[in-house]
């Protein structure tokens, strides 16, 4: 089976074909660094570097590019609470997000251009479709006119007639048609001036769809093959970005990608609702590679109903995993030789049906685990050497050195905090329950929690 990708366009799984033979360009949106990411963020990011890799691992020389939206309104709110400079809010969390990306074993992309730096292709791009006719200036603002662009709408499959005006309802009193939407923005005197730029309508900063379809523009040309993103993201972030860019005369993306949300209690992750899980406090109830391994294995389109039970569940499933590989001897080996199973492939280009793809992996260290049960290790060793080489498809090999050094490094926070639990022990045994008070303390500040039992104590993250 050749790869098939579910076209979020077309609405129908098709045949993958890249733009160039062997060559694979993909653009996924990345994070509006205003705060620290949320697990939701992460989902996206996983699953498409999932994506990247079974391209990778397909033989296919894939250019992956992941933007990083450093100016908006919300980072500049936020960055004036703070009594911040905007630029120095946005960066921050940009090093916050790069951390997490890392932490969770994501491949770093081919490149990551920020929106302010590529203000000049911005310029460009609003003058060529004010040129065509496809855009307007109004007192330093200028906007997309959908009324302009008959297709506009394709990508959701929605008609104009039955759309709300756009979000930037505040400058409906400059727009032709209150469905237009901002490609630019005028400098406000209450924003500082460093968030502003010079163009030929007025200094001014960039609406965010015409940010990405800048710089998919410089970096993959006008016609790619892989445009992804959260599901959150089709209207009217993606919608807009398509009709500006092919209004523009780009082919733009031949295929749309969409991953499901991260739920809890049924809603959508969101700042907003304020129930948003920041990796940063996940690391301190799972191992990373755990939660790498909760976020991976479920089909990209398919939503993720975030429990502290089902996180729990896919601890034990890759420790499991995890304890086949370390009782079998297999010595160094070079993954990306070792042919992995017809029905793991054929999962895999199934639109990446990691779940059909796991069920292999399981499936394999079952079977490998029956052949340690009657001696047989040659057996075993090639179960182990099959298992390992198809999460390396995940990221999730366990022999992998992101992994070896994260596990060694938790060991020894493990003993670090048994060792502060046995002292605050030996202080309640000799009623020095200040000093004991303020071990439980320490330890409560790190996310750890103390449990006196008869027998001593036990701790949980």
């Amino acid at each position: 089976m050749s790869l098939r990708l579910y076209d979020s366009k077309t609405r129908s799984v098709r045949d993958f074909e890249p733009v160039t033979p062997g060559k694979v360009s993909m653009y996924v949106c990345g994070i509006t660094v205003q705060g620290p990411p949320h697990i939701g963020h992460m989902r996206v990011a996983v699953a498409f570097d999932v994506v990247r890799r079974w391209l990778t691992r397909s033989g296919y020389d894939v250019t992956f590019i992941r933007n990083v939206t450093d100016i908006d309104d919300k980072i500049l709110q936020k960055a004036a609470d703070h009594d911040v400079d905007w630029w120095k809010w946005a960066y921050r969390f940009e090093r916050v997000a790069t951390e997490a990306y890392e932490v969770l074993g994501i491949l770093p992309p081919s490149y990551e251009p920020r929106a302010t730096g590529h203000i000049t292709e911005m310029v460009e791009m609003m003058q060529l479709l004010i040129d065509k006719g496809h855009a307007y200036a109004v007192d330093g603002d200028v906007y997309f006119d959908v009324r302009s662009w008959p297709p506009y709408g394709e990508l959701t499959g929605q008609k104009l007639g039955d759309l709300e005006p756009a979000a930037d309802t505040e400058s409906d009193a400059k727009k032709r048609d209150p469905r237009d939407f901002a490609l630019w923005k005028a400098a406000k005197e209450s924003e500082p001036a460093t968030a502003s730029w010079p163009t030929p309508w007025g200094r001014g900063r960039p609406g965010w769809h015409l940010e990405c379809s800048a710089m998919i523009r410089r970096y993959l040309g006008p016609e790619f093959d892989i445009h992804g993103g959260g599901i959150d993201l089709r209207f009217p972030h993606h919608e807009n970005e398509q009709a500006q860019s092919t209004a523009a005369g780009d082919p733009f993306a031949h295929f749309w990608m969409h991953n499901a949300w991260v739920t809890m209690a049924g809603e959508k992750m969101s700042k907003s609702l304020g129930n948003t899980l920041a990796i940063e406090e996940l690391l301190h109830q799972a191992r990373a590679v755990d939660l790498r391994f909760y976020l991976a294995t479920v089909h990209y389109r398919s939503t993720i109903e975030f429990s502290d039970t089902s996180l729990t569940e896919a601890r034990a499933a890759y420790e499991r995993i995890e304890n086949f590989i370390e009782r079998t001897d297999i010595g160094e080996v070079d993954l990306s030789s070792v042919e992995l199973p017809q029905a793991f492939v054929d999962a895999m280009n199934d639109d990446i049906n990691v779940s059909e793809a796991m069920a292999v992996v399981y499936d394999a260290v079952r079977e490998g685990n029956t052949a340690h049960g009657r001696g047989d290790d040659d057996r075993a060793a090639e179960l182990a050497t099959q298992v390992r080489a198809m999460l390396d498809v995940f990221g999730l090999d366990p022999c992998d050195e992101q992994w070896s050094v994260q596990a060694a490094a938790g060991q020894s926070v493990d003993a670090m905090v048994d060792y502060i639990a046995q002292q605050r022990y030996d202080a309640r045994k000799a009623k020095d329950f200040a000093t004991a008070d303020r071990l439980r303390d320490l330890l409560a500040d790190s996310g750890i929690a103390i449990e006196d039992t008869p027998d001593g104590w036990t701790w949980t993250r």
